[in-house]
């Protein structure tokens, strides 16, 4: 089946390019101009994954991927003519799967979009099993996270992530050895974005995201996932 992407960019030059090029390269490719004309059709259509600018006419890319995320975990892939690391960390923090700066080079976008489409799809195939650590569940079929029972939202990316930091329980992993487990490749946008991810994991699963007892840096090292905390069973 062809996947269907939303290109969303007021520059209707640039957006007719990158159209072209992605349809040629397999996909088919709906465009919109504006915020809130994206967040329309993105009520109404199915896509698998979004191409956002920051720079809109109304609402800016950065509220269009807040409205998003409390809606849905589709793919999504920012893009900013402001080359400020600031915009990349507000981004992935509020919910953006990857990070282009402008101008790119096509070939990038194609390989940053097939990598996060891969990311999506690529454990939709692993068994129906579900991670329990106490209060917290992981189910790998459904792609869900619930804190009793009740469901946390993440990212495709987020939740590879956390899947990997579970099934390593008890184990510290730096940053390269995530970035392995997760099939992220080369195409990070920066090593930093996995503090980011972290950071919203955090906010989703814990108690007290500023003093967290799931997911725990280690200073110097990396990240460990306890595979107790107090209140556990």
């Amino acid at each position: 089946m062809t996947e269907h992407l939303l290109l969303v960019d007021d520059d209707a030059r640039l957006a007719g390019m990158v159209s072209e090029y992605l349809s040629a390269a397999g996909y088919r490719v709906d465009r919109s101009l504006t915020g809130r004309g994206a967040l329309d059709v993105i009520g109404r259509t199915d896509f698998q994954a979004i191409i956002l600018d920051i720079m809109l006419p109304d609402l800016d890319g950065f509220e269009v991927c807040r409205q998003i995320r409390m809606r849905s975990d589709i793919p999504i892939l920012m893009l900013t003519a402001r080359g400020d690391d600031t915009d990349r960390i507000v981004g992935l923090e509020i919910g953006a799967d990857d990070y282009l700066p402008k101008p790119f080079n096509p070939r990038e976008l194609l390989a940053r979009l097939r990598a996060i489409l891969r990311r999506n799809r690529g454990t939709q195939a692993v068994a129906d099993t579900v991670l329990s650590f106490g209060r917290l569940q992981i189910d790998r079929g459904s792609r869900g996270v619930r804190i009793d029972g009740e469901d946390r939202l993440l990212t495709s990316y987020q939740f590879d992530l956390l899947v990997a930091l579970a099934q390593n329980a008890g184990r510290v992993l730096n940053r390269e050895r995530i970035l392995d487990l997760v099939k992220g490749e080369e195409l990070e946008a920066f090593d930093r974005s996995i503090d980011v991810h972290i950071s919203r994991i955090r906010s989703a699963i814990e108690d007290d995201p500023k003093r967290p007892r799931r997911v725990i840096t280690v200073r110097g090292s990396g990240y460990v996932f306890a595979k107790k905390q107090d209140g556990d069973p």
